[in-house]
């Protein structure tokens, strides 16, 4: 049985509106409303984390705070890495989605000579780079970065030497040069993109499983299929942002909602699917916000339903 770490990364430095750092938070309320144990049964870790950096007047347009974006995954790869190296299964709780570059960052530099895959379970691709995004917010961008591919073809962006550099020590966390190959990367219910993504995505044959194409052909077939892909795969990474579920079903309580989603159950069965393969080394949670949810809690309520589900099975390993 695997020993399971719970990394606790309470950081939104990387989002377009703030109030994911709580979500870590939101989702241990829910397990205790629900009178469960769960976050007394597992040893945990809280990485050290710069929100304040929120407050800088100083910024980058074109990716905003990367300074401290790139402190942040820094870290968080640091406590991947050890918990892998000591045979641990992390399970990572983390505000926004930039904090994937750090855990993926983690997972190459464990296994510096292994194939990395990464099953992305979310409604957008995150492909983005400094020099492509319209936002400046770097959890659109982690991808990018893992990948080692800033897209100039699709440049819109003047970005400065500071900027500059700061990506590219970014793309060198944990490890130099390059994590995962862009064709070792699934993606599951991505549904909102940008044409610097859908360009990525068709330039790499990065393989969508849209959720109409889940529903048509079969779950089971579906993640299959998308083991299959990952076969040359050593080991497999999962990054589950919650905005893959559908948010007029489930809830608008994360920062980027989108319609017509994958419901929590779904979710359950493509993780546990994935699971069985006995190749993950890591699951991460993203992008829970509980100060945008209309519902009270519920988006960490439905979060820590599918946490305490995936765990079981992680447990089985």
């Amino acid at each position: 049985m695997k020993e399971i770490k719970i990394i606790k990364n309470r950081s939104d430095i990387g989002a377009g509106t703030r109030g994911s750092d709580m979500g870590v938070d939101a989702i241990e309320i829910a397990a205790i409303n629900k009178h469960s144990n769960y976050f007394d049964s597992y040893e945990f870790e809280d990485v050290i984390t710069e929100n304040e950096s929120i407050y800088n007047k100083k910024n980058n347009s074109f990716a905003k705070r990367i300074n401290s974006v790139f402190n942040q995954c820094k870290r968080l790869s640091n406590h991947v890495k050890v918990n892998l190296q000591e045979g641990k299964f992390p399970i990572v709780l983390s505000g926004d989605h930039s904090s994937a570059l750090g855990t993926i960052s983690g997972v190459k530099a464990a296994y510096p000579t292994k194939r990395v895959g990464v099953v992305w379970i979310d409604a957008h691709g995150d492909l983005h780079s400094p020099y492509t995004s319209p936002s400046g917010n770097i959890h659109g961008m982690p991808l990018s970065a893992v990948i080692s591919d800033d897209n100039l073809d699709c440049q819109i962006n003047d970005i400065d030497r500071e900027t500059a550099e700061y990506w590219d020590r970014m793309k060198n966390i944990g490890m130099p040069g390059q994590k995962v190959l862009p064709e070792d990367i699934v993606f599951f219910g991505v549904r909102d993109t940008e044409e610097p993504e859908e360009k990525q995505m068709e330039k790499h044959g990065i393989k969508n499983y849209m959720v109409a194409e889940v529903r048509y052909r079969g779950l089971e077939v579906c993640v299959n299929e998308a083991l299959e892909k990952l076969s040359d795969c050593d080991v497999i990474y999962i990054s589950f942002d919650v905005d893959a579920m559908d948010c007029d079903m489930i809830s608008y309580g994360t920062g980027t909602p989108v319609p017509k989603g994958f419901d929590n159950k779904e979710i359950i069965e493509i993780i546990n699917g994935l699971l069985a393969s006995k190749k993950v080394v890591c699951v991460e949670f993203v992008e829970v916000n509980p100060l945008l949810d209309l519902k009270g809690n519920k988006m960490a309520e439905t979060a820590f339903g599918v946490l305490e589900e995936v765990t079981k099975e992680v447990e089985k390993l």
